[in-house]
């Protein structure tokens, strides 16, 4: 409990679920929205693409992917491949922006981060995601 803590906090402590199911109280960098009148939207995507994915790929899925969320693009794609890990592909949007991770080793995996200040269909994104990639597995997570 940190001083600034409202007093109701203080007499009565928030109790959030933990890990095995009970409950447990609030610590002080729990998640809070600490700017609810600020539009955030989070979007993790990750599959199992059918083909390795490369530099090109990368850069038109990012260029499309802009488009079907209805996202502002202010610069084209940039990819870098590193010989440990595989690519990565940034685009900005004038909303925020998206990343993109995909690995050939261990195996074939492709992980998609997307952070707007603007609302957008996660429906759309994941199955643009699906489809582009041609992945028969994909999960999501909003937040």
């Amino acid at each position: 409990m940190t001083p600034s803590s409202p007093a109701s906090e203080r007499l009565h402590p928030r109790r959030l679920e933990g890990p095995d199911g009970g409950s447990r109280a609030a610590g002080p960098y729990d998640w809070r929205d600490l700017a609810p009148e600020i539009v955030r939207q989070r979007l993790v995507i990750e599959g199992i693409p059918a083909r390795p994915v490369g530099a090109t790929e990368i850069r038109a899925y990012l260029s499309a992917l802009s488009r079907e969320v209805d996202m502002v693009q202010l610069i084209e794609p940039v990819t870098h491949r590193s010989d440990l890990y595989g690519w990565a592909g940034w685009i900005h949007w004038e909303t925020s922006g998206a990343h993109f991770y995909a690995w050939e080793r261990p195996q074939l995996f492709f992980s998609v981060d997307m952070y707007t200040c603007k609302a957008f269909d996660v429906d759309t994104a994941v199955s643009f995601t699906r489809a582009f990639l041609d992945a028969d597995t994909v999960v999501a997570k909003s937040f």
